[in-house]
């Protein structure tokens, strides 16, 4: 975890960088924010829930999954710092979600209620725009994902997944990064053996 800089002081400069907030934008959604640090493996909220807040990740690695008629786990996708949890379903039409979202590694988020997010978007340009460029990066991942599992081969998913998470890729339990990729265990195993990468 960041042991200089607040999670809210972080999340500042992050959303900067989508677009520059002024003084009086940011101050406007301080007293709507809310830190929480989770342990790995916790529920950040169910399948079911009507949680309606939109999760910045600060720090550390999560995942939405669904469960299936039998039981088993499906990943849906994994994101770290940097990145947001939400169920947009819940978010905007208050239907219940459809997936889990949880923790894989210790998290930190800082949390808004998705209604005070378009309170802010009607009252600032500044936040007009920052949420139009993160719906923008959402939807060209989800583009870009929908690519990756009808175009590439197992081998190339994992490969571009390395890229995209880089040294946060050692701290995905294998059995989750296999569920993300679409393949199995053993398929992941093989792949990782014939690159030549240990711990297979």
């Amino acid at each position: 975890m960041n042991s200089i800089k607040s999670p809210i002081e972080i999340l500042r400069e992050r959303l900067d960088r989508a677009h520059p907030l002024s003084d009086g934008a940011w101050n406007a959604c301080m007293g709507h924010l809310q830190t929480h640090n989770w342990r790995p493996r916790q529920e950040i909220f169910a399948a079911g829930d009507q949680d309606r807040s939109v999760y910045f990740i600060v720090d550390g690695i999560a995942r939405y999954y669904y469960i299936d008629a039998d039981g088993q786990e499906r990943n849906k996708s994994i994101t770290g710092a940097g990145g947001a949890l939400c169920s947009m379903d819940t978010a905007i039409n208050g239907n219940p979600s459809p997936f889990f979202a949880e923790a894989i590694t210790e998290l930190q988020t800082v949390a808004i209620d998705y209604a005070k997010l378009l309170e802010l978007s009607d009252a600032f340009g500044e936040w007009s725009i920052v949420m139009r460029r993160l719906l923008e990066r959402l939807i060209l991942k989800k583009e870009r994902r929908e690519f990756d599992f009808l175009m590439l081969s197992a081998r190339q998913r994992y490969e571009k997944f390395l890229a995209e998470f880089g040294n946060d890729a050692t701290r995905i339990p294998l059995r989750q990064v296999a569920m993300y990729l679409g393949i199995t265990d053993v398929a992941l195993s093989r792949i990782r053996r014939d690159m030549g990468m240990t711990g297979s």
